[in-house]
C-alpha cells in the first residue's frame, strides 16, 4: 500500500523547497498575524482572518497565496501515520562519501522520505522515513539507500512512540 499522499506530500515538500532556493521573502507584521491564524486553524475562513489582522477577505485571499506561491507556508492535513496505515517511521542517520548533496537530493525523490536535512556532527544527513511495517523500512533503508552512489554507512533510529508533533514555530 504505498500510498499517493505520501507520494504527493513528498513532491510538494520538494517543490516548496525549491521555491525558497531564491532570495528570502520579507514578512511584514500583517503576513505574520495571517500565518498565526492559519496555524491555528487551517480551515479558517479569510473573512474571519481579515477581520482579526484588519484587512478584506480580497487582501487576505491574495497575501496567502502570495505565502503559498513563495514556499514561505503550506495549507495541508498532517495525519498520524499510524491512523492512515504506516506503522513504522524512523530518522536514519547517513554518511557520505563525496557530495553530500546529490545523497540528499536522492533521497528527496523517495516516497518514503518526509525529511531530508544536511547537517554538522555524527551524520552527513538525516531522513525521516515512513513505512507500512518493518519489512517495508527494511526494503527502504537495504535496498534503496544503502544503494545510493556516495552512501557509506547508515543507523536507523526507530520510533517507538511519538510524543510531540507541532508545526507552530513559523512566528515566534
Amino acid at each position: 500500500m504505498h500510498s499517493d499522499v505520501v507520494a504527493s506530500r513528498s513532491a510538494e515538500h520538494r517543490d516548496s523547497r525549491e521555491s525558497r532556493s531564491g532570495s528570502t521573502p520579507h514578512l511584514d507584521a500583517v503576513s505574520l498575524a495571517i500565518i498565526e491564524q492559519l496555524q491555528e486553524d487551517g480551515r479558517r475562513p479569510y473573512a474571519a482572518i481579515g477581520k482579526a489582522v484588519g484587512l478584506s477577505e480580497a487582501a487576505v485571499r491574495q497575501r496567502v497565496q502570495k505565502l503559498l506561491d513563495q514556499g514561505v507556508m503550506q495549507i495541508v492535513a498532517v495525519t498520524d501515520p499510524l491512523t492512515v496505515g504506516f506503522r513504522r517511521q524512523a530518522m536514519v542517520g547517513i554518511n557520505v562519501e563525496g557530495d553530500v548533496e546529490s545523497v540528499a537530493e536522492a533521497l528527496t525523490d523517495m516516497s518514503e522520505v518526509e525529511y531530508v536535512v544536511m547537517t554538522a556532527g555524527s551524520f552527513d544527513v538525516l531522513a525521516e522515513i515512513v513505512c507500512e511495517d518493518d519489512d517495508h523500512l527494511l526494503d527502504v533503508i537495504n535496498k534503496r539507500i544503502r544503494a545510493l552512489p556516495g552512501v557509506r554507512s547508515t543507523e536507523s533510529f526507530v520510533y517507538l512512540k511519538l510524543k510531540k508533533q507541532t508545526y507552530m514555530w513559523g512566528t515566534r
